[in-house]
């Protein structure tokens, strides 16, 4: 049987090891002893071709779709600087765009007046609020909330 695995996997175009016979067949594939004849068998199906071991993509798809929802992302999940993760600069960008849109509607709503919005101004480009909520309580501290009408 060593000789007709070999022709069917020179035909079949794999190793021997990936090559099957139909158990039913077995008198039928020891006669056949030439290439012609191993190639009859395997239009047959009675010899064939098992496929390949892959690696699943199972588990992976899950993890993608649960990252996809926003879990999985703890410390231990994290490779690189928090920095390469967000840069410190778009962080600092988005919060000190929010800080203004702050005293800005402030400003509008007229709860505080131009000479305070131009000192607060000042103060959030020199990074002086961790937040919009620092704003709001150093704003209430100094008394410098105008009293609704």
């Amino acid at each position: 049987m060593k000789l007709q695995k070999r022709l069917a996997a020179q035909e079949l175009n794999c190793g021997d090891g990936r090559v099957k016979f139909d158990p039913t067949q077995l008198k039928e594939i020891k006669e056949a002893i030439t290439t012609f004849d191993i190639r009859r068998l395997i239009n047959k199906g009675t010899i064939y071709k098992e496929q390949k071991l892959g690696v699943s993509r199972a588990r992976a798809k899950v993890r993608a779709n649960q990252r996809k929802k926003g879990r999985q992302t703890g410390h231990g999940s994290r490779k690189g600087k928090h920095n390469a993760r967000l840069s410190s600069k778009l962080t600092w960008v988005r919060g000190v765009r929010t800080q203004r849109a702050l005293i800005q509607r402030m400003r509008e709503r007229e709860l505080i007046t131009n000479d305070t919005f131009k000192d607060m101004y000042a103060k959030i480009k020199g990074g002086f609020f961790r937040s919009t909520n620092h704003i709001k309580i150093f704003l209430e501290e100094n008394d410098l909330i105008k009293k609704a009408k």
